[in-house]
C-alpha cells in the first residue's frame, strides 16, 4: 500500500477520495468484480472510505481492527448495505474495541470476537479467523 512499510508516499493517496480512486484501480486492474473486501488494522485508512463511497461494489466487507473508524460519522455506516464480518481479537483492548463502536453502525453486520489472539488475529488464532471468515464466505450470494 503506498506510503506504509518500505512503499514511498504517494500524493495521491494523501485524501480519502484519492485512497478510493487507487483502490478502485487496483481492483479493476486485477479484474474483480464484486469482490470481499478484507481489512486489517492500516489498511483501514483505504477499505472504509471506499466502503462508504462504492460499497455497492463489494459482495461483502471484513474489517480486522481497521483504522480510522472513529473518521466517519454513525450516519455514514448506517447508509451503508454492504453485508460486513467485524472481527477482531479479544486481547487487543483498544483498535478492536475502538472500531467496534463505530462498526456496528453498519446496519449488515456481525461480530466475531477471536479467543485468545491479539490485535493480529489472523496470526494468532489463523484456525479460528479462517473459520469466521469461511463461515461468512458461505453465507454470502
Amino acid at each position: 500500500v503506498p506510503g506504509y512499510g518500505d512503499s514511498p508516499p504517494v500524493e495521491t493517496v494523501a485524501t480519502a477520495q484519492g485512497r478510493v480512486a487507487f483502490l478502485d484501480h487496483v481492483l479493476q486492474e486485477l479484474g474483480m468484480r464484486r469482490p470481499v473486501l478484507v481489512s486489517p488494522s492500516m489498511s483501514g485508512r483505504f477499505a472504509l472510505p471506499f466502503l462508504l463511497a462504492r460499497g455497492g461494489q463489494l459482495t461483502g466487507f471484513v474489517p480486522i481492527a481497521p483504522v480510522g473508524t472513529k473518521d466517519y460519522a454513525a450516519e455514514q455506516y448506517q447508509q451503508v448495505q454492504t453485508p460486513t464480518l467485524i472481527l477482531y481479537g479479544d486481547r487487543d483492548a483498544s483498535l478492536g474495541p475502538q472500531a467496534l463502536q463505530s462498526l456496528q453502525h453498519l446496519p449488515r453486520h456481525r461480530v466475531v470476537v477471536v479467543p485468545d489472539a491479539g490485535h493480529a488475529c489472523y496470526l494468532d488464532k489463523p484456525e479460528d479467523f479462517h473459520r469466521a471468515l469461511l463461515g461468512f464466505l458461505r453465507q454470502l450470494k
